[in-house]
């Protein structure tokens, strides 16, 4: 089954709106309350280990969607990991 250019383009900026839509919510979720306790450095972690991974992946397939998403989604994950420890450390000088 051949799949028309025009339905894959649709589809990879769609998936990538997707992904990053829950990074920005996060991010203003944060930014609203000051506080992201209750994200896990682990999910963190092993999320930016996979974006990594698929960028590097999307670089040797030479696939733009991918490289852009997962260049974006970095840029939203350092966000998140500052704020984080930003908040994190706000709290507990208010200890």
């Amino acid at each position: 089954m051949e799949v028309d250019g025009t339905l894959l383009t649709i589809l990879g900026v769609s998936a990538g709106v997707l992904i990053l839509t829950g990074w920005v919510e996060q991010i203003y979720k944060g930014y609203k309350t000051k506080s992201l306790k209750d994200v896990s450095k682990f999910l963190m972690i092993f999320i930016a280990a996979g974006s990594i991974l698929w960028l590097i992946y999307g670089i040797i397939v030479s696939d733009v969607f991918i490289i852009g998403t997962n260049v974006a989604g970095l840029m939203l994950m350092i966000i998140v990991s500052i704020m984080k420890k930003r908040y994190d450390k706000l709290t507990k000088t208010q200890i």
